[in-house]
């Protein structure tokens, strides 16, 4: 297995200007992987933001991932996406078309599903409580072993990762974790 990943995930609601913000983590902390996850706006604002995190992420050296908006990476031609699970149903065969199939799940059914529609990896959450989903209780590290064990896939820890989770996460099997307000705040 390779060696841990870290991925950051965007929001840009919790920074002044998310590319300066991109800029800024990639000179201090460069994450292995970013997936940009503003599936809140407009796919025609989100591409056009798209365009410009791909070009600074390419400048970083990190690798760029797309979140939801399909036709938007397709019109720019980028070949890496990350998939809530309904979306990943719709698009049955873009293992296919993208070389880069990430998506979301949440129990073991979902990875399972998620493995044989092509994912290349897959989110797991929420493993710790999170702000993102107030409310939810955490499943735990006992519950991301399971996961990583149902699926042949890498799977990264998703909900509530921060500098003090990250060891509890890096004692389980997953591939490695993914944080979004470590990033979007620093």
């Amino acid at each position: 297995m390779s060696s841990f990943k870290l991925i950051a995930i965007t929001n840009r609601t919790q920074c002044d200007d998310l590319c300066a913000q991109i800029r800024r983590i990639a000179a201090l902390k460069r994450p292995d992987m970013l997936i940009l996850r503003e599936k809140d706006m407009p796919e025609d604002e989100y591409e056009a933001l798209a365009r410009e995190v791909i070009a600074v992420c390419d400048e970083a050296g990190i690798e760029c991932v797309l979140h939801t908006f399909v036709g938007a990476a397709r019109r720019l031609g980028h070949k890496k996406i990350h998939l809530p699970m309904p979306v990943l149903r719709e698009n049955p065969d873009i293992s296919k078309e993208f070389s880069l199939v990430g998506a979301s799940t949440h129990d073991f059914s979902e990875a399972r599903e998620a493995e044989s529609l092509g994912a290349s990896y897959i989110t797991a959450s929420n493993v710790f409580e999170t702000d993102c989903k107030p409310g939810m209780p955490e499943k735990g590290t006992a519950w991301l072993t399971k996961m990583c064990e149902c699926v042949k896939l890498p799977v990264y820890a998703l909900g509530g990762v921060n500098k003090k989770t990250l060891d509890e996460i890096k004692a389980t099997p997953a591939a490695g974790a993914c944080m979004m307000s470590g990033y979007m705040k620093m």
